[in-house]
């Protein structure tokens, strides 16, 4: 059974590669969601909320399997600390509000040639580095349970699915958790409305944000437009993809949702699971939805060592894709800057390196 787009292209489509390619759009955002609302303010319920209902609206408005995930250099840095639930609500509303412009107005696909590959890669290479920081530290606070997981961890990836490892072991920390709480009750979450006292502005947040925003503008936007073309034969610009982000945080994030963004990433993981239209999406949201009502009780209880585990695993897939870079020596000095000065400056080091690089080889 499946519905068209109006140039003939199916749209949505009834096959078991549907189920379970909507996985494959979970493999980084469940861990981070998770570890999101284990380390602060911010309820899983209305996480997961924003996650469903968007999956759902970008699968009706875009007619393929377009990927919704946490923005991940904003989500590491308040899982590492480096800023506090008020600045990271900050930090995405200015995001939005940017993507927004840019996107409105085509500045986005001007833009992005001056953004280098290699300075992408870095970002996402620092951001590796700080969760991978973040989750040897929390895992240490129980060894024995951090064993235990990585254990999980690597029996999943001998078996020939480190894809999911992560999840496997978040899987792990989920059993732990209903265990210790016994059993659940499921419950409708209140709507909730942001306070603007919350709201904090600093020169963290604007220093977080450039750093997003150069991950968004390289990931989130040319290199998804780019593989839904080659994957879905769709032509959506990355201006397109920058408004919807855009118009995604604008309304999400004050409704108690975190900072969200598209990826290339997720679009690739549904794709390998065998998403091929947006009934995925369907899933996907319905699946984050219902969690919403039932899994909310465990994630007080959910043990740290284990959450530990699931970010170095997270990291370190985070990792793998910047390293893919054409400027392994200028993509680690970003990703460096990144660990231990800040993002930000590690976004403004690499452009400058990036462009002195091209003058000095004299490549236009």
């Amino acid at each position: 059974m499946r519905a068209s787009l109006a140039d003939g292209t199916a749209a949505f489509d009834v096959a078991w590669g549907e189920v379970t390619g909507a996985v494959g759009d979970t493999v980084t955002v469940l861990p981070i969601v998770v570890a999101v609302a284990a380390l602060t303010d911010l309820t899983l319920a209305h996480l997961l909320i924003g996650f469903g209902v968007f999956q759902v609206v970008w699968g009706l408005r875009y007619g393929y399997p377009l990927s919704v995930e946490p923005m991940k250099a904003l989500a590491a840095l308040v899982i590492a600390g480096g800023l506090s639930t008020g600045e990271y609500v900050a930090a995405g509303l200015l995001a939005g509000a940017v993507l927004f412009v840019v996107g409105r107005t085509g500045t986005l696909g001007r833009l992005a040639p001056y953004v280098g590959e290699s300075v992408v890669r870095g970002i996402q290479v620092g951001v590796a580095l700080i969760l991978l920081r973040t989750g040897v530290t929390t895992g240490l606070a129980a060894p024995p349970l951090a064993a235990v997981a990585v254990a999980v961890a690597l029996v999943t990836v001998v078996t020939g699915h480190r894809e999911v490892a992560a999840l496997a072991v978040l899987g792990l920390g989920a059993a732990l958790a209903l265990g210790s709480v016994g059993s659940v009750t499921p419950r409708v979450p209140e709507p909730t409305l942001l306070d603007p006292a919350a709201v904090s502005l600093s020169l963290d947040v604007l220093s977080a944000t450039v750093g997003q925003l150069a991950m968004t503008v390289g990931n989130a936007a040319v290199a998804t437009s780019l593989l839904v073309e080659e994957y879905f034969d769709a032509e959506t610009t990355p201006d397109e993809l920058s408004t919807s982000m855009g118009v995604m945080n604008l309304l999400a994030v004050p409704l108690g949702a975190m900072p969200m963004c598209h990826g290339s990433g997720g679009v690739a993981g549904k794709y390998a699971f065998g998403a091929r239209t947006a009934t995925s999406n369907l899933v996907l949201g319905g699946f984050y939805l219902v969690l919403a009502v039932v899994a909310v009780d465990a994630v007080a209880a959910f043990p740290m060592a284990v959450l530990g585990v699931v970010l170095v695993f997270v990291a370190v897939e985070l990792g793998r894709a910047g390293a893919d870079t054409p400027d392994p020596l200028l993509t680690g000095v970003v990703g460096i800057t990144a660990l231990l000065v800040n993002v930000g400056v590690a976004f403004g080091v690499g452009i400058v390196g990036y462009h002195a690089l091209k003058r000095v080889r004299g490549v236009a």
